[in-house]
């Protein structure tokens, strides 16, 4: 007889305690990955490059590593010690970063950015899989919500301590100051959190052994689910929108509405830390109430909170000041972010225990191959174009450019919502 999952239970101070660490961890992934895009003005100018080289290695040279790396540890992490191998990542991505301070070349920094996206691919997976197995059913949206404040937070942070350190000692300082809190942090995720039980919280047969799936029939499973496939699709085109103008923000900022690095470490750290935080920590509090009653919330609230974000970005992109900019770019960070808690979710709930590392791997994967991969090359080529014709508004342009991808993004999530509804509708005659 099947046991029943533990959806009531309370999540104990460990489980806490765990979930504090691994979103502290992940603050310091995102830092790490958002400092290029912060310091991207002292940066050209030290390394004399292009917008669009910028794209390349913020974006697709970053994204090959990040998201092909990550399938084959999410599938070692699946069957092995999630929280040695998110340590030893740690450490890797952190010395990575310290490197990026140490480059004096473009390649060089390109070699140090590829190898900082092999580190950040075993951090993200296998965190997602320990607060699965550390919070039951019916917590898991506000607990991973939660954990998913590590990017706004990682992100104000980079903004405010990189920008302020690079504007009194230098960009390069900033990468190696923050890439040594990361390797100290390492050693505190082995020492502190302890491994939890595959699937200790979920629903499995009494006595049933702990299953070990290949590799393939993981992907095969992924792949061939026609809910996870939109929900990685949609997210993919969502993250175009949000890597390709995230990665060009400060840049945008600085070159055509005049902000300077003190500006930009206070004010776009307060709109980012506020706006972005407050957007993630509440869409996993609405996926907990609406999804439980109503599967199709999973891509109808991310599908309302992209539609409202559209005239918001617009304004951003227009705004003829940067003090106008960034009120209207309040919108855009609280808004487009929704997607995140509820495809992370959506994945974690449908999948096995013991396929949770991996399909969370996948779902970066297609996610961050589009989005990541895509974006900001896009942004940056498109601006490159425009250059020579609008010197001054190059990048504004290019960000116009992103708005049909608002467009697609939001079709993918209402066709997702019809899909999840005929799969609820059949399970019901099935029951």
């Amino acid at each position: 007889m099947p046991s029943q999952p533990l959806e009531g239970a309370r999540p104990g101070a460990r489980a806490w305690i765990a979930l504090a660490i691994l979103c502290f961890v992940y603050v310091l992934n995102f830092l790490d990955r958002q400092l290029l895009s912060i310091l991207a003005k002292p940066i050209q100018d030290s390394l004399h490059v292009s917008d669009g080289q910028l794209g390349l290695i913020g974006g697709l040279y970053f994204a090959l590593f990040y998201c092909l790396i990550g399938v084959p540890v999410g599938w070692l992490a699946d069957r092995g010690n999630r929280v040695w191998i998110l340590s030893a990542a740690c450490a890797l991505w952190s010395a990575a970063t310290l490197a990026c301070g140490l480059s004096a070349t473009y390649p060089q920094l390109v070699a140090a950015r590829m190898t900082v996206g092999i580190g950040e691919a075993g951090g993200v997976p296998p965190s997602y899989a320990i607060i699965s197995d550390y919070f039951p059913s019916g917590r898991r949206g506000r607990a991973l919500g939660l954990f998913n404040l590590g990017p706004p937070i990682g992100q104000a942070l980079g903004v405010a301590l990189g920008a302020s350190i690079a504007a009194a000692y230098g960009w390069r300082s900033a990468f190696v100051a923050l890439g040594a809190v990361g390797v100290v942090t390492a050693l505190m995720v082995r020492l502190v959190i302890r491994e939890p039980a595959r699937g200790g919280l979920d629903a499995r047969p009494a006595g049933a052994p702990e299953a070990r799936p290949a590799l393939s029939a993981t992907v095969k499973m992924f792949f061939t689910h026609p809910a996870l496939r939109l929900m990685a699709l949609a997210s993919g085109a969502t993250q175009i929108v949000t890597y390709g103008a995230g990665n060009f923000t400060t840049l945008f900022l600085m070159r055509e509405k005049g902000m300077t690095l003190h500006e930009v470490a206070l004010y776009l750290a307060m709109v980012t830390a506020v706006c972005m935080g407050g957007g993630i920590f509440l869409s996993g509090r609405v996926i907990d109430r609406f999804a439980g009653r109503s599967k199709p919330a999973y891509a109808l609230i991310p599908a309302v909170t992209l539609i409202a974000a559209v005239p918001f970005f617009l304004g951003f992109v227009w705004a003829p000041s940067w003090p106008l900019a960034l009120l209207f770019l309040m919108g855009p960070s609280f808004l487009n972010s929704f997607y995140l808690s509820a495809a992370v979710t959506l994945i974690q709930e449908e999948v096995r225990p013991d396929q949770r590392v991996l399909s969370g791997a996948l779902l970066l994967l297609v996610m961050n191959l589009i989005g990541l991969g895509f974006g900001p090359a896009y942004v940056g080529a498109v601006s490159d174009l425009f250059r020579a014709a609008h010197p001054h508004h190059s990048l504004q342009i290019a960000f116009l450019c992103l708005t049909p991808f608002y467009g697609l993004a939001i079709g993918l999530f209402l066709v997702l919502a019809r899909v999840l509804k005929r799969e609820t509708a059949t399970s019901g005659v099935q029951g």
